[in-house]
């Protein structure tokens, strides 16, 4: 094996000196790659959500993250009027200063004495300690050779796609602001788009599954979210600059990442569930693998909950009854349950979604909308009241606002999965045909089919099934 040393010393010694040019020299590249970072800060400190154009100020909600987890962020706070005066007058130094001292201040945060975060709820930071913690519901092994499962497969797919391209125009809104803006929600509100966030990451675990199988691990996934993702957001950002710095998960996860329990990992726990069909243990493990690449506690307990939906849909009917028991699958010690446990008993003592969804709404007034904790509930809430009935479930979770593209993506994969495309109106199905655009390397455009296939075969081969 040729060592670094060698590498370098015969890149030197071939070296042959070359007199540049003044126009030659490239110091002027140093202006491109400031513009370009310039622009990136300032999107910490303000911005609009790509699809629907919902404003966010992402810094400042992972400073109000972090206050959600128990820490003292005091004197962060104090830091935003400044920093956002900076980002107004254009003034590059002032800005990244006080981004950097934010970033160190809620690094060295303290947890806040009493704090029911830290007091009342149990942290869970590695898959033994949650699995010791819940009892998993055992179903038959689904039979994955069979034509039935290709067409769940697919049919997951596309009802996943067609919640993204609902909710992609209506996320960052509340439920006032698009009733005022939309009235009831039965179609698309614009030209739906598959350009999203949200099976980025779903595609990048595919990939990994489909070399390792049952066996894939963190670093496997973390590195396909270096092969394959150009760029992140939030939680997902700093975990692909940590994974190309060579920090693994679960350290991907959590360090100097104030969005790890937001829903970027919630929002992709259907391909783990697809991957695990029947077998929501194995749905949980593949979930918890995934999530610490980018999320910690309760924001990976959020991507097991959905895991264990969609890994159940295929042996159950009842939305309801899916709901119900993937809260059984939660610690019950910790607060991602109370979240989803008391959204359940909300909907039992109220008389519609809307009426539920509004106390939601008032509890986690201090939780941004991309945070896991409001979605759970409201996911929860759509498929309590949705009756079984794709396009009321899809009304449902739009009407209340929030990460809608996440949410419906999620909870609407349940129905293709347990009911087949032919629970989905044509009005739903037409506009998307089979095509899917994507940022995604290597997946810029391919096929709806193409994936649902791949999720397929991957599972077979997982099973040692010849392909």
């Amino acid at each position: 094996m040729k060592r670094a040393y060698e590498y370098n010393h015969e890149l030197i010694s071939n070296a042959v000196p070359v007199v540049l040019k003044e126009e030659e020299q490239t110091w002027e590249n140093a202006f491109d790659v400031d513009e370009g970072n310039w622009n990136a800060l300032k999107l910490l400190w303000g911005s609009h959500v790509p699809g629907s154009y919902a404003p966010e100020i992402v810094l400042l909600s992972g400073i109000q993250s972090m206050y959600n987890m128990g820490y003292d962020v005091t004197e962060a706070e104090k830091l935003i009027p400044q920093a956002l005066e900076a980002r107004e007058k254009e003034d590059k130094a002032t800005l990244y200063r006080l981004t950097s001292r934010v970033f160190r201040l809620l690094n060295e945060a303290k947890p806040i004495d009493g704090h029911p975060y830290w007091k009342k709820y149990r942290i869970y930071d590695n898959f033994d300690k949650y699995a010791s913690a819940v009892k998993f519901y055992y179903y038959q092994p689904h039979d994955v050779r069979s034509d039935e499962f290709d067409k769940k497969i697919f049919a997951g797919w596309v009802a996943q796609i067609i919640g993204a391209a609902v909710g992609t125009a209506i996320e960052g809104y509340d439920s006032a602001h698009i009733k005022e803006a939309f009235g009831e929600i039965h179609d698309y509100v614009r030209k739906p788009s598959t350009y999203n966030d949200d099976i980025t990451y779903e595609v990048a675990f595919l990939e990994a599954f489909s070399k390792k199988g049952y066996q894939v691990s963190s670093a496997d996934i973390a590195e396909e979210w270096a092969a394959l993702i150009p760029s992140g957001w939030s939680a997902e950002d700093i975990a692909l600059k940590n994974i190309m710095l060579g920090i693994y998960p679960p350290e991907s996860g959590y360090r100097s990442n104030p969005f790890r329990e937001w829903i970027g990992a919630q929002m992709r726990g259907a391909i783990c569930g697809m991957c695990a069909p029947a077998d929501p243990c194995r749905a949980a493990e593949l979930a918890f693998r995934d999530g610490v690449v980018s999320h910690h506690n309760n924001g990976v307990l959020g991507e097991i909950f959905n895991a264990v939906m969609c890994s159940m849909a295929f042996c159950e009917k009842s939305m309801k009854e899916i709901v119900r028991k993937a809260i059984d699958m939660i610690p019950n010690d910790s607060e991602y349950y109370e979240v989803v446990h008391s959204a359940w008993e909300l909907c039992e003592q109220s008389k519609d979604y809307m009426s539920a969804w509004k106390v939601c709404e008032k509890k986690y007034m201090e939780y941004n909308w991309i945070h896991a904790y409001p979605n759970a509930a409201a996911e929860v809430i759509a498929l309590y009241f949705c009756n079984d009935d794709f396009e009321t479930c899809l009304n449902m979770i739009s009407m209340v606002g929030q990460d809608v593209d996440c949410n419906a993506a999620q909870i609407l994969t349940l129905f293709g999965i347990s009911k087949g495309l032919d629970c989905i109106d044509k009005k739903w199905l037409d506009p998307i045909q089979d095509d899917l655009y994507s940022y995604i390397r290597g997946y810029e455009k391919t096929k709806i089919s193409a994936i649902a296939r791949k999720t397929a075969d991957s599972v077979r081969k997982a099973h040692g099934i010849e392909i």
